[in-house]
């Protein structure tokens, strides 16, 4: 493939958000077992998804700020389990806390990102709170070590798919946009957001594709040989 830049996403694409989301949601029920008790880890991760996607959804859509979605996604999980009295401000700092303990790679990601660097110029691209994933790539150096440009979406003003995110990771990587190519997870964000305004993407679709696919410039890997080779 003809790529001057690749761009990764980090949260499901080089880090395991679901899996350190799922282990804290655990210590949070632990911690909280007259609270949480009565779910089991998954119908807890389940309700919490219900709960914090749409908030997510009006902060990408700048309804509401983060702070809002920090907190009501705590209030409304404590009303979910018919705790409304229960301090959510204590429960999502517990959870923010343990969160950040259980981050990791995604097996064989870093060794692909690595890869990928010695071949390439590099960068991050991120949605979420800003704070946040500043703190993940402390915890993980060599992401800013081996990249060229680093764009927190929240610092941009725009998230995914906001073509203005795109158009500032373009200028920032000081490519055309057809030679840059995206690695990400997400179809809404990550496909959907970066093939409109010309980029390549490779969707790491772990979790499968629902039916849905890249354009012809792109393509959909599972396992992350299959993109070191296709950058070889």
């Amino acid at each position: 493939m003809e790529i001057e830049f690749v761009y990764f996403d980090l949260d499901d694409t080089l880090l395991d958000h679901q899996d350190a989301e799922r282990k804290a949601l655990a210590d949070v029920r632990a911690r909280y077992l007259a609270l949480f008790g009565a779910l089991s880890v998954d119908e807890l991760q389940d309700t919490y998804h219900t709960i914090n996607a749409p908030l997510w959804r009006k902060y990408a859509d700048g309804e509401i700020g983060k702070q809002t979605v920090q907190q009501q996604r705590f209030e409304r999980l404590l009303e979910a389990v018919d705790a409304p009295q229960a301090d959510a401000t204590l429960v999502a700092r517990y959870y923010m806390q343990r969160y950040a303990e259980h981050w990791t790679f995604i097996p064989g990601a870093r060794d692909a990102f690595e890869a990928v660097a010695k071949r390439h110029p590099v960068g991050v691209m991120t949605n979420g709170f800003a704070e946040v994933q500043e703190k993940k790539l402390d915890q993980f150096p060599v992401l800013r070590e081996a990249s060229e440009a680093v764009v927190i979406c929240e610092e941009v003003g725009a998230l995914k798919p906001d073509p203005e995110v795109f158009d500032h990771a373009t200028e920032a990587a000081g490519v055309s946009y057809e030679d840059v190519l995206y690695v990400g997870d997400s179809y809404q964000s990550d496909v959907k957001g970066a093939e409109p305004v010309g980029w390549r993407v490779a969707w790491y679709a772990r979790n499968g594709t629902d039916g849905q696919a890249t354009n012809d410039r792109g393509f959909i890997f599972e396992d992350w040989s299959t993109l070191r080779e296709r950058l070889r």
